[in-house]
């Protein structure tokens, strides 16, 4: 288990990471989210073992993170961090000995994920070659030469098609049900909740949201009533409980200050004819991310 307690970092003066504590177990997928600036690239440093906290402690499996234990985990950067004039086969080899790797077992796990990946007939070509998206996933395939025990993604959908997503998606997925630790983060909020039954939201350092997705939701009492039919916006505005109505496509997204209200908005809508949806839905990550954050600045 990875569990980084009571961490807090500072740079001089600055508070960069504010007693942030979270734990991930194995199999688990973990999102740890933010804004620009809010602290997640510190937190990854400190849980690789780049840079001492403060105060407070970071630990895979009870044992302080060190060049002994390094050799386990696996990060993918939100920047490239390929050495563009090696070929793909060279930049595993570097990769897969400095995680201690020998030499054999990096080209056969090198040759099973290019395979995987779909991107065999680049294994001789120079980083530099290659498109943005087959760059992406040699950085991921080096993230997981070593099949990490603790695998940190960082944006790691940047630059790809939704078909090259659902590979990266299904792979992520397939290590997490191998006993993976991994953490997540994207400022796709979309992406998150493909994965992470568990996330933490950073603002300056300081949790904003912290905890397990289903009950963030549950927590936040705004709902979103989708409606298909012949009614017009402004009748919907005046129902008690409506907070907004705007058109969604050939619909209109009402959303209302609780689950409470939805028989309000749904005694007006069975009285009109032709009406084809009503569906309630929870808020989306992102709509709960662009709130909470919203008000942590305004406070």
């Amino acid at each position: 288990m990875l569990k980084v307690d009571n961490v807090t970092k500072y740079y001089g003066d600055f508070l960069a990471v504010d007693h942030l504590s979270f734990e991930v177990k194995p199999g688990e997928i973990f999102g740890l989210l933010g804004i620009n600036g809010a602290g997640k690239t510190t937190t990854f440093r400190m849980i690789m073992g780049l840079l001492d906290a403060t105060e407070g402690n970071v630990t895979l499996d009870g044992k302080k993170i060190d060049y002994d234990v390094t050799d386990q985990i696996g990060f993918l950067t939100e920047e490239r961090s390929l050495l563009t004039k090696l070929t793909v086969k060279e930049q595993c080899l570097y990769y897969g000995v400095l995680k201690g790797m020998k030499e054999s077992e990096v080209i056969k796990r090198m040759d099973e994920l290019l395979n995987e990946f779909g991107i065999s007939e680049y294994r001789e070509k120079k980083i530099k070659e290659l498109s943005k998206g087959n760059q992406q996933k040699i950085q991921f395939i080096t993230a997981i030469l070593n099949e990490p025990k603790l695998l940190i993604l960082d944006e790691p959908f940047s630059g790809l098609d939704p078909f090259n997503v659902e590979l990266f998606k299904q792979k992520i997925i397939e290590m997490a049900s191998k006993g993976s630790m991994i953490i997540f983060s994207s400022h796709r909020m979309e992406h998150v909740e493909l994965f992470c039954k568990k996330l933490v939201i950073l603002l300056k350092g300081k949790p904003v949201i912290e905890g397990y997705l289903q009950d963030i939701k549950e927590q936040y009492r705004k709902k979103n009533i989708f409606i298909k039919g012949d009614i017009q916006k402004e009748e919907l505005e005046k129902i008690k409980g409506v907070v907004s109505v705007e058109e969604y496509g050939d619909a209109l997204e009402v959303k209302i200050e609780s689950n409470d209200m939805v028989s309000n908005v749904f005694d007006v809508v069975k009285k009109k004819k032709n009406i084809t949806k009503f569906v309630v839905e929870e808020p989306s990550l992102n709509e709960i991310f662009v709130a909470k954050v919203g008000e942590s600045f305004e406070n």
